[in-house]
């Protein structure tokens, strides 16, 4: 059981993105690609104008040779019995007719002038009676997959296009003129012709000319020919376009598999990658760095990166605040609890009264701690989620000094001044009631050490697109080497008048927090006098103007 537990824990530590040949993403690519040239030689592939183009020129084709014939038959298979009274010669006309047709593949059929049939090239008079021929076609002509493929193909788009429908062609065992249109008009003079289909995929020409002799028409000779010769002019160009295909289809799999490489394979790196660091718990995992690809690939592999460091960065600070939570806590529940204890053990009420007034002090210590912990520790979120305004800091500044000066008697005074000239107001782009806690505790810091005469002066600036506030006091300064430890939490350096426990030491962090947020700066130094004696303390706030 233990073997088997630690195998299923094993396979669900496992990332999920292994064991694939083709992602999912790269199959889309490739479909996608290859559905896109698919539907290109698709339309190609129908070639009903050149199919037309092939008809028409086999039609004037037919027709040429029809002229050709019909000469030579008025020519040579014609009798004179008056001068009106000319007609062909059965016999004649026959072998003549068969000449004429026997090298062309062509099917040739006369007719006298009263619409009977007089010769026929695939009829044949012989000992037997009449013999039909019929032309078969070459070994291997008929028959095969691509042929059968594009017969389906062709009946497909004859349904979704509106393409010619032919009459279809139909023999009669005595044939008579009347039984084909174009003969019918040639009898009258003309020349004509007509597509037939065979019922199928394949069609018959026909090119009807009237024979004449001294302008008479004695007969019609009507040529017909099979559509075999366009249809393998048709195959020819369809296997060659399907030939192109081939190597198109061969370029655009070879092209998708080589795009899928380079953008669908780092993906899946970064997605196993970030799996990893989710279950690694000591921090051993990284994210690849694609920093050298100047794509957005590279720019999500930085992101990526640089939020890995983030978290861990946050996480850090998180456990380290846990920690100093509970050191701080533990401090005034110790007092409290040593406090609680003594006074049980007291039967003095003078005692017992000095003890609860202990137990008083830490409770509201405690209860000010606690506050100002779930201020801080919610700061991250509420500022994350606030909306920006602009923010007028002077004007903010002037407010805050007044509420100083209608709401304090004595201490320092505040002294307000403005170096920035007339360049208009000292506008940021901020989240007004958290900018103006960051001076509110500014403000708190500098008159808790600064003495009851002395003089607090806030100096407003601005300096190449920042606003600068500077707030001095004339208090002892801040001991050397601390001027960034003030800005850790919990830390404490109080003046020795001030009663223990009255802060938490959360202010100046919570402020520096908040002025970070807001792209700006937020740092100590002291001011020094001219022998190099410290004045009192600076803090400097820097914000971005809006």
């Amino acid at each position: 059981m233990a073997r088997g537990s630690e195998k299923q824990q094993k396979d669900k530590n496992a990332p999920r993105l292994g064991g694939r040949i083709f992602s999912p993403l790269t199959r889309r690519i490739l479909t996608v690609n290859v559905i896109a040239l698919g539907v290109l030689v698709s339309g190609i592939l129908y070639l009903g104008e050149y199919r037309r183009n092939l008809i028409d020129a086999e039609l004037k084709s037919l027709g040429v040779q029809a002229e050709m014939f019909a000469a030579a038959l008025g020519e040579g298979a014609v009798t004179a019995l008056s001068p009106s009274g000319q007609q062909l010669v059965s016999e004649i006309s026959n072998q003549i007719v068969r000449r004429l047709v026997e090298t062309t593949g062509t099917r040739a059929r006369l007719f006298s002038k009263n619409g009977s049939l007089i010769a026929d090239s695939r009829r044949l008079m012989g000992p037997g009676g009449l013999v039909r021929i019929e032309a078969l076609p070459p070994p291997g002509a008929e028959g095969g997959v691509l042929p059968a493929v594009l017969e389906v193909y062709d009946r497909l788009i004859r349904r979704l296009t509106s393409q010619e429908v032919f009459q279809v062609y139909r023999e009669q065992s005595r044939q008579h003129a009347r039984d084909y249109p174009e003969a019918v008009k040639s009898l009258l003079g003309e020349r004509a012709r007509m597509v037939r289909s065979t019922g199928g995929d394949r069609l018959i020409l026909s090119v009807a000319v009237p024979v004449q002799r001294y302008k008479h028409v004695l007969g019609v000779l009507m040529l017909t020919r099979g559509s075999q010769a366009i249809d393998n002019a048709l195959l020819e160009v369809r296997l060659d376009i399907l030939k192109i295909f081939a190597v198109a289809l061969g370029v655009t799999v070879l092209l998708s598999i080589y795009l899928a490489s380079t953008i669908v394979r780092p993906i899946r790196r970064l997605a196993i990658a970030a799996e990893l660091v989710r279950r690694d718990h000591g921090r051993q995992q990284t994210i690849p760095d694609f920093a050298g690809r100047n794509d957005e690939i590279g720019d999500l592999a930085e992101s990526l990166s640089e939020m890995t460091i983030a978290l861990w960065i946050r996480m850090d600070a998180i456990e380290s605040f846990a920690a100093d939570v509970a050191h701080e806590i533990k401090n005034p529940l110790t007092s409290l609890r040593s406090a609680v204890e003594t006074t049980a053990r007291l039967k003095d009420p003078e005692q017992q009264r000095k003890m609860m007034a202990i137990i008083q002090e830490d409770v509201i210590r405690l209860d000010r701690l606690i506050s100002d912990i779930s201020d801080a520790s919610r700061l991250d979120a509420e500022l994350s989620r606030a909306e920006t305004e602009p923010v007028d800091i002077g004007a903010m500044l002037a407010i805050l000094v007044e509420v100083h000066d209608d709401t304090t008697d004595g201490g320092p005074r505040i002294r307000l001044e403005n170096t920035a000239g007339d360049s208009g107001p000292l506008m940021v782009d901020g989240i007004e009631s958290r900018l103006a806690q960051v001076f509110r505790n500014l403000l708190t810091n500098a008159r808790s050490f600064s003495p009851g005469e002395g003089i607090i002066t806030i100096t407003t600036s601005r300096e190449n697109g920042w606003i600068v506030v500077h707030i001095d006091d004339d208090g002892p300064g801040i001991p050397a080497d601390k001027e960034e430890a003030v800005f850790e939490r919990f830390y404490t350096q109080r003046p020795e008048s001030e009663k223990f426990g009255i802060h938490s030491g959360l202010g100046l962090s919570i402020s520096r927090q908040i002025v970070d947020t807001h792209g700006g700066r937020l740092f100590a130094t002291n001011r020094t006098g001219p022998s190099g004696e410290v004045l009192g303390a600076r803090f400097s706030v820097r914000l971005p103007a809006g």
